[in-house]
């Protein structure tokens, strides 16, 4: 993991969170969350484990990587079975969720990880300021 400007990435490249010692998040993973109640938590329920309306997040995002992620998020999904039809729908013009992809990605990834609570993280990194 490389931290960089606050942003910590995998070896991989794509985003990811950082739980340092006593539970303290990064400020990404923590406007992750903002975010996620912002936007998603009303179909996804509040702590991205699904709904009546909505599939789980947490299990999925086990294995998915953030193009995936992504690609789901600003186009959409439909996804039809015998017992249920979910339609997740495009979100590729809301800038208050396409603006913050990648923190919302890196909150459902601690969750799904395990390394998150359910519970805001109050525990945070400062913002980081402005690069000049």
């Amino acid at each position: 993991m490389k931290g960089e400007d606050g942003r910590y990435y995998a070896e991989n490249g794509e985003p990811t969170y950082r739980v340092a010692q006593g539970g303290q998040v990064d400020w990404y993973t923590f406007d992750g969350y903002r975010r996620y109640h912002a936007a998603c938590h009303m179909c996804h329920g509040p702590s991205g484990e699904g709904s009546t309306i909505a599939p789980p997040l947490l299990v999925p995002l086990k294995a998915m990587d953030y193009a995936t992620f992504q690609d789901i998020v600003i186009h959409g999904r439909q996804t039809v079975g015998p017992a249920q039809q979910w339609v997740m729908r495009a979100m590729g013009e809301d800038q208050n969720v396409v603006c913050y992809l990648p923190d919302i990605f890196v909150y459902l990834k601690a969750r799904s990880d395990g390394a998150l609570g359910p519970l805001r993280p109050d525990n945070h990194q400062p913002k980081p300021g402005p690069r000049l």
